[in-house]
């Protein structure tokens, strides 16, 4: 969510529940693949794989609403140039740490035929914030055109549901994820509702929370959280079982850390490769010998990784162009000149 938004304590638990999530996914299967053994981390990676994107992209829709009757040259600067700025950048600071190995394997002119290609294909953990600016314009394209969004919806679970499998990461998980940004979309006052809902109902919550807890566990250990419809309707479950429990969160109190993890969760998201990379060698090296341990610690160094940079960058005020948008990233006649310039989030 951009400043342009009120933040909201129950939508910044889900996105930071979600993106430790998204952060232990990567750390423990980099962790379990260097190792060649698998530890107890990865039923927790197993266990959140129906929810761990579509609760993402339905909390990056919600707020749709509220801009998409811009008109279109401010809402592509927000919406497209924005997280272009953000992707060419981390995309760059990502390759050149990994040029070395790259040009090891297929020679100087291949890796950069391969940087020029990560333009067209994202790179490496960056594919989020690149399918999220397509998403945001078929939405205004398909409002603009009047579209019902019955239709679109409908649409969009088919292609869901659909055997989609081209190898190509953009259309795979276009097909596989705009229902969930698109639900976010459209059902934003229902999602809210649910919040609400929530807030009143704790105990009714938690065992709605537990009973999700057990059909999900049986989905995935099962070996069926994959078949069409039941992982369109997993995760729609699992999305709402976040709402829930980040709800539940911020009544009780308690890990407020969460809510600050998910108001930086671009900031995580952008930054998290180079502690998780250096800390993975390290520990696997130097650590613990339980693979889990290990997965463990990884996971929590990626995630405080980035807000440490993010810290000292507020402290000495050097480097706000790696979480910032300089002025001449903006499009003309757009860029904000009496307030600050957009966050990465």
């Amino acid at each position: 969510m951009t400043k342009e938004n009120t933040r909201v304590d129950w939508v910044d638990t889900a996105k930071g529940i979600c993106i430790v999530f998204v952060v232990m996914m990567h750390s423990v299967l980099g962790v379990e693949n260097a190792a060649g053994q698998q530890g107890w981390m990865h039923v927790v990676v197993a266990f959140a794989a129906p929810f761990r994107m579509p609760d993402f992209f339905l909390i990056s829709g919600l707020f749709l609403a509220n801009v998409i009757n811009r008109d279109w040259r401010l809402y592509l600067d927000r919406k497209v140039v924005h997280f272009a700025y953000f992707y060419a950048l981390w995309m760059s600071i990502q390759f050149l740490v990994k040029a070395p190995v790259f040009a090891a394997e297929m020679g100087w002119q291949g890796t950069a035929w391969l940087y020029l290609w990560s333009f067209i294909d994202p790179f490496g953990t960056l594919w989020f914030i690149y399918i999220l600016p397509i998403f945001f314009v078929v939405c205004k394209a398909a409002h603009s055109a009047r579209i019902p969004w019955q239709v679109v919806l409908g649409m969009a679970a088919l292609l869901q549901m659909a055997p989609v499998h081209t190898g190509f990461l953009l259309v795979d998980e276009f097909a596989s994820r705009f229902v969930y940004f698109y639900a976010g979309y459209v059902f934003a006052p229902k999602i809210f509702e649910l919040a609400q809902w929530a807030r009143e109902r704790t105990a009714l919550s938690l065992v709605l929370l537990l009973v999700w807890g057990l059909v999900n566990g049986a989905a995935v250990f099962g070996g069926w959280s994959t078949l069409p419809v039941v992982s369109l309707l997993l995760g729609a479950a699992g999305a709402g079982a976040i709402i829930l429990a980040s709800t539940l969160i911020v009544e009780a109190g308690k890990f407020d850390v969460l809510r600050h993890f998910g108001e930086n969760s671009i900031v995580i998201y952008l930054a998290f490769f180079f502690p998780m990379a250096v800390s993975r060698v390290l520990l696997l090296k130097f650590g613990p010998q339980d693979i889990g341990t290990i997965s463990l610690a990884v996971t929590i160094l990626a995630v405080i990784g980035p807000m440490v940079l993010f810290w000292i960058i507020q402290k000495t005020g050097l480097g706000w162009f790696l979480f910032r948008r300089p002025r001449w990233a903006y499009l003309s006649g757009t860029y904000r000149s009496r307030q600050e310039p957009e966050m990465a989030s």
